[in-house]
C-alpha cells in the first residue's frame, strides 16, 4: 500500500522568514510559523485579541454565517478566565473512571462491529460516530441524540470541504436553541442545564452566552477528533509493526497520542487581531488586521523537534500545540486525548491488521499553501 504523505508545506516560509501571508475572503491573515514566536503571540493577549467580531479570529472566517459569539473561545481575559473557572470541572470529567468505561465501551463496540470481516469507511462509519457518541458523554446527555449529530456529516458550517455554508449553520444553531429551552423547562445533569444555572458576577448566564458555549463545543471538536481519530487508523495500518508495539505495551498509548496529534496537528490555525499597529519576526503588523497562531506550522519546527517530519510515538521532549497554548487551550483537550489514549489501547488489544483498501485525502486549500489535514474516504477492514 502507498503510505500517505503528510507533508510539511510550511517548511521554506518558517525557515526563512517565519511568517507568511494569505487572503482569508479578502481579509488578508499574517500567519506565525515558528513555535516560540507562535507562543509568544498566544501569550499576548493585549497586542492580539480574540474578542473581535465573532467569527473572525477562525480561519477561513465565519463572520457570514454566525453571530454569536463563542464562549470562552472568543473572550479576552480577564473576562475569559470567569467564564472558563464555571467549566473547568465539568470538562475534567473524561479523568473519571465511569466516564473512561463508558467510553472505552464505545469504542469497543465500534472495533467489534467492524472485526466482523466487512470493508467499511473509516471516516463516516467510524470516527464520525465514535465522536457524535463520545459527545453525549461530555454533554451527559442519552447515547440515542448521537444519531442526529452524525446526520450532519463530518462538518457542521460545511457543505463541501472548504465551503461555509449558512443554511446548514443554521440547523446546528436551531437545534441548540431548542436544547436550551427543553432544559429550561425541564432542567436536568445536563451541560445545557448546568450552564443555564451558572452565575458569572451575581447573575446567571443568558440563553445567547450558553448557546456560544454550546456552538464550540459542538463545532470545535468535531471536525478535529474525526480527522484524528482518521489519522491515527491509518498511520496503524500503514505502520503495524506499530499496532504490535502498543499492544505489548499499552502504558505508551498517552505518549503516542500527544506525538499523533503533533505530526497530524488536526487544527491548522487559529486567528487573532492585533490591537495596536505592532510586528512579529520583524514583519509590520497592522492594527485591527489579523495574525494566525499556525499550530501545524510550530508543530513541525525544526529547531525545536529532532526529526519533526517522523512519527516517534515514544517522543519524550514534546512541547507541541496541537490544542492550542495559553489562555486559550482547548477547554475539550482532556475529553479529546481520552477519546485517542482509548482508542489506541482498544484496537491494540483486539485487531492484528488494519488493511487500506482505498483512500481520498483531504487537502485544505490555505491560498498560497496546500496541507492535507485528514482523509474525505478511507475504506478498510479490520482483521
Amino acid at each position: 500500500m502507498k503510505k500517505s504523505n503528510f507533508k510539511d508545506p510550511f517548511k521554506e516560509q518558517r525557515e526563512q522568514q517565519g511568517t507568511a501571508k494569505m487572503d482569508d475572503q479578502g481579509d488578508p491573515v499574517t500567519m506565525v510559523l515558528r513555535l516560540k514566536d507562535v507562543r509568544k503571540c498566544a501569550h499576548d493577549w493585549n497586542r492580539f485579541r480574540s474578542g473581535a467580531t465573532p467569527g473572525r479570529i477562525v480561519v477561513p472566517s465565519e463572520v457570514h454565517i454566525r453571530g454569536t459569539r463563542q464562549i470562552p473561545f472568543e473572550v479576552d481575559p480577564p473576562l475569559h478566565k470567569k467564564y472558563r473557572d464555571l467549566m473547568e470541572d465539568w470538562f475534567r470529567r473524561p479523568l473519571q473512571e465511569p466516564y473512561r468505561s463508558a467510553l472505552r465501551a464505545q469504542i469497543q463496540e465500534l472495533v467489534d462491529h467492524a472485526l466482523k470481516g466487512h470493508r467499511f469507511e473509516i471516516v463516516e462509519d467510524f470516527a464520525l460516530p465514535l465522536q457524535s457518541k463520545a459527545l453525549t458523554l461530555l454533554l451527559n446527555i442519552p447515547l440515542s441524540e448521537a444519531e442526529v449529530w452524525i446526520s450532519w456529516g463530518t462538518h457542521v458550517f460545511r457543505s463541501e470541504e472548504t465551503k461555509l455554508d449558512k443554511e446548514k449553520a443554521s440547523i446546528l444553531y436551531d437545534y441548540i436553541d431548542r436544547k436550551i429551552e427543553d432544559a429550561l423547562a425541564a432542567p436536568g445533569e445536563d451541560l445545557y442545564s448546568k450552564l443555564l444555572t451558572s452565575e458569572l458576577d451575581g447573575r446567571r448566564l443568558t440563553k445567547e452566552e450558553v448557546k456560544g458555549v454550546m456552538i464550540l463545543t459542538f463545532a470545535g471538536g468535531r471536525d478535529t477528533i474525526i480527522n484524528a481519530v482518521t489519522n491515527s487508523l491509518v498511520y496503524l495500518a500503514e505502520h503495524p509493526e506499530q499496532l504490535v508495539n502498543l499492544r505489548k505495551h499499552p502504558e505508551l498509548a498517552a505518549r503516542a497520542v500527544e506525538e499523533l496529534i503533533r505530526y497530524y496537528s488536526p487544527l491548522t490555525h487559529m486567528g487573532r487581531v492585533a490591537s495596536e499597529d505592532t510586528s512579529v519576526c520583524e514583519h509590520a503588523v497592522k492594527s485591527n488586521t489579523r495574525i494566525s497562531l499556525c499550530w501545524a506550522s510550530a508543530n513541525r519546527d525544526e529547531s525545536v523537534f529532532d526529526r519533526p517530519d517522523e512519527v516517534i510515538l515514544d517522543r519524550k521532549m514534546n512541547p507541541h500545540v496541537g490544542f492550542g497554548f495559553g489562555h486559550h487551550k482547548c477547554l475539550g483537550a482532556t475529553h479529546a486525548r481520552q477519546v485517542l489514549m482509548l482508542l489506541l489501547q482498544v484496537v491494540a488489544e483486539n485487531v492484528t491488521t488494519i488493511e487500506i483498501e482505498g483512500l481520498k485525502e483531504n487537502i485544505e486549500d490555505l491560498d498560497r499553501f496546500e496541507r492535507q489535514v485528514g482523509f474525505q474516504h478511507v475504506w478498510a477492514r479490520f482483521q
